[in-house]
């Protein structure tokens, strides 16, 4: 198993940045892809930006495309990711997420393929 504890969400002006953190314990890090998810009042959660075990992989909701940054650190057992030019409607609730895979480049950005979650961190973006 492994459990997972966000960090670094806050408030912020539109157009700032913002850097999350997941801190993983309990596995071996390196042997689970990760993903961070959000989900905005009244809406559903969904997916933002995945990255492959390896760190050789990465992929982003076209919402975020070139605004976000995903990254992790396997001998740190951490996941962030970066968050620039924020926008009020980036305001949710971001998870981090952990499955297993026997293959290295392996993302998904389908919540069911993910079977650890954290808490959540709340990020605000103020217009």
């Amino acid at each position: 198993q492994v459990q997972l504890v966000e960090s670094g969400g806050g408030l912020v002006q539109d157009g700032g940045s913002l850097r999350l953190s997941c801190a993983a314990s309990g596995s071996t890090f390196s042997n689970y892809y990760m993903g961070w998810f959000r989900q905005a009042p009244g809406k559903e959660r969904e997916f933002v930006a995945g990255i492959s075990r390896n760190n050789g992989a990465t992929y982003y909701s076209d919402s975020v495309k070139g605004r976000f940054t995903v990254s992790r650190d396997n001998a740190k057992n951490a996941v962030y990711l970066q968050m620039n030019s924020l926008k009020p409607e980036d305001t949710a609730v971001y998870y981090c997420a952990a499955g297993s895979s026997i293959l290295y480049y392996r993302i998904y950005d389908r919540q069911a393929s993910y079977v650890y979650w954290g808490q959540g961190t709340q990020v605000t973006v103020s217009s």
